[in-house]
């Protein structure tokens, strides 16, 4: 295949772009089809550079599909128009000559745009602070086969622990939901005995920071499970569901005990 012509429509905004931001349409000659999508911004931004011209920022890092930086909307879609890809690991082949091509960042109350492609997802660090951790003495490491565990949760665990924290279910969801995200860091603890010690506290917390947060609620369109990179399942939001109501009912009782909710 030949190297393509590509119209690039991206949304630019911050620097001496207008604060509300706007789409500036570019033209790429030469594009291969064996690069990246991120590979391609590269070049558009050497030809910018070259003309004096104000590159476009874009987040990216590991460029191996594991850091979840890569963040973007193509053509309408969280890290581009295939299943279970980080935008890094989508290629232009994927594209044709001629392609008009629209890129923008993801859109959500709770990431705001800090400059054209690239928003502000500390959010989801805050989420993480509130209770995404188990909380352990130091001490020597017990042997792998002290605690055992059964492959069902092992696996359902791992699942989970797959999310990368791009934040593409909430640019997926009508709502601007993180129910996704969320529940794939509960569900990776709850589900070890390692985890459940702190579940109730755990599911409480960040929830509640998820709500501070501005996040939408979840009203189970599934856009979330279908734009995912990394393919998580919705299981897991019915999984936080329950864990949640549990904790909900759990510490109520205790509070009727005059045991507090500590």
């Amino acid at each position: 295949m030949e190297n393509m012509h590509l119209k690039l429509k991206i949304w630019r905004q911050g620097g001496k772009f207008s604060k509300k931001g706007e789409f500036v349409t570019y033209e790429l000659d030469n594009v291969s089809e064996h690069m990246s999508f991120l590979e391609m911004l590269d070049v558009l931004n050497e030809k910018l550079i070259a003309q004096r011209e104000e590159p476009v920022a874009f987040e990216h890092d590991c460029r191996e599909g594991i850091c979840g930086t890569c963040s973007m909307v193509i053509n309408g879609h969280p890290h581009g128009p295939n299943s279970g890809t980080t935008t890094c690991q989508l290629h232009m082949r994927f594209f044709r000559d001629g392609d008009t091509v629209t890129v923008e960042p993801f859109r959500a109350k709770s990431f705001p745009v800090i400059k054209d492609l690239v928003v502000d997802r500390a959010a989801f660090d805050r989420i993480i602070q509130a209770g995404g951790f188990v909380s352990v003495n130091t001490g020597q490491a017990q042997d792998a086969n002290a605690i055992p565990v059964s492959k069902e949760s092992a696996t359902a665990s791992f699942d989970a622990a797959a999310c990368i924290g791009c934040g593409a279910c909430v640019a997926a969801c009508p709502n601007a939901s993180a129910m996704l995200f969320v529940s794939a860091k509960v569900s990776h603890l709850a589900l070890l005995p390692q985890g459940k010690v702190e579940a109730k506290r755990r599911a409480l917390a960040m929830v509640k920071q998820m709500d501070l947060e501005g996040f939408g609620n979840c009203s189970n369109v599934t856009a979330c499970e279908a734009e995912c990179p990394k393919e998580i399942s919705v299981e897991n939001i019915a999984r936080l569901n329950r864990e949640y109501i549990s904790a909900a009912f759990a510490y109520d009782e205790k509070e009727e005990k005059g045991g507090g909710a500590g």
